[in-house]
């Protein structure tokens, strides 16, 4: 997984301060480890974006004006309801040695049965909670779609994590992750037969 060095500046909270900082396109955020004091920062909204509507997890060393660093990753985004831009972010700080659970995203691989014979492929799940060592954790999860027929899904206990040696998906089992969309005019045939019937 690449390491992302994002630059941050400490805080301090007070009454209003988060609406004057988003309106001048910094996003407040906090660094927390078990154990310890949450820090209060700000970030460059252009910056987190970059990280946060990417295609691949990171490891991020969040680098202070003072020359202090400190390695963490993304915990939890919140977003604006209307606007959609980042409102707050949650950075958490790990050990090496530390076990930690990420959200890492989803990438398929292969040609899947179903696409060839006019499916489409559906990713329903675009990111997985992955448990595990830092140093074990991969850029995106890679599903192998190649058998995957229409109208056939993939769920989280379907997917082999042989290739991901210390890695387990925190999801549920049973939650569908990728599927093979019939064709839009059989789809529709299906449903005015299901109608009529």
């Amino acid at each position: 997984m690449e390491t992302i060095a994002l630059g941050v500046e400490s805080r301090i909270v007070r009454k209003n301060e988060a609406a004057k900082l988003r309106k001048s396109g910094i996003v407040p955020a906090v660094i927390y480890h078990k154990g310890e004091e949450t820090v209060a920062v700000s970030v460059n909204e252009i910056a987190l974006n970059k990280l946060v509507h990417s295609a691949e997890s990171h490891i991020i060393d969040l680098q202070f004006p003072d020359g202090k660093t400190m390695r963490s990753f993304i915990k939890d985004v919140q977003f604006d309801p209307v606007s959609d831009r980042i409102i707050h972010t949650d950075f958490q700080l790990f050990a090496a040695d530390e076990i930690v659970e990420l959200e890492v995203p989803v990438a398929v691989s292969g040609n899947a049965a179903g696409v060839e014979k006019g499916g489409k492929i559906q990713i329903i799940r675009h990111a997985l909670t992955i448990k595990g060592m830092p140093a074990d954790m991969p850029d995106h999860l890679t599903i192998d779609v190649t058998a995957l027929e229409i109208g056939h899904i993939i769920h989280v206990k379907e997917i082999p994590m042989d290739a991901y040696s210390g890695l387990s998906i925190m999801d549920d089992p049973d939650t569908p992750v990728v599927s093979v969309l019939a064709p839009k005019k059989e789809a529709e045939a299906a449903g005015e037969a299901a109608t009529e019937a």
